[in-house]
């Protein structure tokens, strides 16, 4: 007869749902515990005392919490005339504050409002519906109102401006409406997300009305606008910062000339167009541009025609300092932003409403750009030194 007892080792399955229950109870015994403290607040005394006593005991009841570790029911005691003590888990809260942040987070990071409960229900052991998730995620309306109202106490020298477009709900149908971005570089030299709007459609009225909202806030210093060639905007530019210079982005107009290019030389003629840009002076610029015309641009004139067109307004970075060059000459700071905007959007569809979609994007943009304050940009130094050099000369 052998002694030797035949022991399963638990699996990781296993010990991972003791400790599961482990937290759990400690949990519930902590809650419960804080409750009674408090139910002896509300009575003036505890459990059986006479002394004192302002109150007395009515029983309890039951009140089910979703926290990181799952679900849990909590008994909560009450009072005859006093009430309840569960103001400790806050009145017709079902959730502990963390896990509406964990909710927020995901959302924020990629996960519908229909797939939440796959990860909740993997996570805790308890499903969050879609109209949960809507109701948690409207906590980002303060970030949107937080954006929308900071004051812009220092000038901003640089201002980038783009949009992106998103379908939502609007009047009973789905439409395609526009996000417009702006951010700026200040004198720290550092990125700073200035403002996100939603319109109707990327045109005059709305880049107006965005523009409107940063004046109103503060803007000043605006020396260089970063943007597209849009009608609607470039009218909003020169209303509202009339002193500013208007940079035409150098890679939207090399993609403009692209459209007019057969497939077969698209590869050349980028390389030629991207070439004039990068050019060490504007005078540099404009020979490269002859070069181009009379080269490839006598077999695509219509590409030629459209590089000559808009090369005036692409080269105004040239006024300022070289090692700013790169940076201003297109808005890439702002197309990188916007994709993580669409790949956000994507799980989304059509958005139920314009303000939801705005609430989104905002929270996209600021998680986003939150690295932006950790590093300078660009050495506004060197901008300060090109400003002072025509003052000497006077002198």
């Amino acid at each position: 007869m052998s002694d030797v007892i035949d022991f399963e080792q638990p699996t990781q399955d296993d010990v991972q749902f003791d400790l599961r229950g482990l937290f759990v109870a400690a949990i519930r015994t902590t809650l419960e515990t804080l409750l009674e403290e408090e139910m002896k607040r509300l009575v003036g005394g505890a459990r059986w005392a006479r002394m004192g006593r302002k109150d007395y005991r009515n029983g309890s009841y039951l009140r089910g919490l979703v926290t990181s570790m799952g679900h849990l029911e909590v008994a909560v005691p009450r009072s005859r005339r006093s009430g309840s003590a569960g103001a400790i888990l806050g009145r017709y809260q079902r959730r502990t504050d963390e896990v509406d942040e964990a909710i927020v987070a995901s959302y924020v990071n990629g996960i519908s409002t229909r797939k939440m409960s796959k990860v909740t229900k993997a996570l805790m052991d308890e499903e969050v519906g879609r109209s949960t998730v809507s109701r948690v995620t409207k906590s980002l309306e303060k970030r949107v109102e937080d954006l929308r109202r900071a004051p812009l106490t220092e000038p901003i020298h640089y201002l980038y401006l783009d949009a992106t477009f998103l379908d939502a709900r609007w009047a009973r149908r789905v439409e395609n409406v526009a996000a417009l971005v702006a951010y700026g570089v200040g004198l720290d030299g550092k990125r700073r997300l200035l403002a996100v709007t939603i319109g109707a459609q990327e045109s005059e009225a709305s880049w107006t009305d965005l523009l409107r909202q940063l004046t109103d806030r503060g803007l000043t210093g605006v020396k260089l606008v970063i943007a597209d060639d849009h009608a609607g905007l470039k009218a909003a530019v020169r209303s509202h910062l009339p002193e500013a210079l208007l940079q035409r982005c150098t890679v939207h107009l090399q993609r403009n000339a692209l459209s007019k290019t057969p497939w077969r030389l698209r590869g050349r003629v980028g390389r030629e167009v991207g070439n004039i840009f990068c050019a060490p002076s504007l005078k540099e610029a404009k020979k490269r541009l002859e070069a181009f015309k009379a080269g490839l641009g006598q077999e695509l004139p219509e590409a030629a025609a459209c590089v000559e067109a808009g090369f005036a307004a692409a080269t105004q970075f040239y006024a300022f300092p070289q090692a700013h060059w790169r940076r201003l000459r297109s808005t890439n700071g702002l197309e990188r932003l916007n994709l993580e905007i669409k790949r956000r959007i994507r799980a989304v569809g059509a958005f139920p409403d314009r303000k939801s979609a705005l609430r989104l994007i905002t929270a996209v943009a600021l998680e986003t750009t939150a690295t932006w304050g950790r590093r300078e940009y660009l050495n506004m130094k060197l901008l300060q030194s090109e400003e002072e050099k025509p003052q000497a000369k006077a002198a």
